[in-house]
């Protein structure tokens, strides 16, 4: 094996899929693409909701109680492999937690616990959710955009570091963010 730890990281990187998954422009080009799509402003709830949703669901009844059937469960980006079976009542109530703080009714300022026996999916069902916002994340019905504080003038030296011109934001918030609070419906 003659390929350095360098060339093997390279070899793993793909450069297409990184010009496919970054956008830059200005400030004035976001509020563009936000005037063309709302929906690149969601929250995390917001977002994690439509996320499921868009794998669809299946309604049924199941002794008189109607019930639902969220596909994303089933994993259906991996043929199934950490598909959650027979838990229909306790994903319906989560999904109803997921929605109610995408509305905004008070469940987004709550931790959300998930509990129960061992072997009950309570880390499939985690593991489902971080992979799948990886994945929705890089789909264009997904997409989440952030900011990079640039100092072209190197006035910010002091703060930024010396050299660093670009300083990305680090909690990668929502752009719109930069605008008070009170201006912002009028944007």
């Amino acid at each position: 094996m003659s390929a350095t730890f360098k060339e093997l990281i390279g070899s793993l990187q793909n450069s297409e899929n990184f010009k496919d998954y970054t956008w830059t422009g200005s400030f004035d080009d976001y509020l563009a693409l936000v005037r063309e799509n709302p929906k690149i402003t969601r929250n995390a709830y917001q977002r994690m909701y439509d996320m499921i949703m868009s794998k669809g669901s299946n309604e049924y009844v199941d002794v008189k109680k109607q019930m639902v059937h969220y596909k994303f469960f089933d994993d259906p980006d991996n043929d199934g492999k950490d598909a959650v079976f027979g838990a229909d009542i306790p994903l319906m109530k989560l999904v109803n937690v997921l929605r109610s703080a995408a509305l905004g009714y008070g469940t987004e300022k709550r931790v959300i616990l998930l509990h129960g026996p061992v072997g009950s999916a309570k880390s499939t069902i985690c593991r489902l959710l971080k992979q799948g916002l990886e994945r929705y994340s890089k789909a264009d019905e997904g997409a989440i955009y952030t900011f990079d504080w640039v100092d072209e003038a190197g006035d910010c030296e002091e703060i930024f570091g010396k050299g660093v011109k670009v300083f990305p934001s680090p909690m990668h918030e929502e752009p719109l963010l930069l605008i008070p609070e009170q201006l912002r419906q009028g944007v």
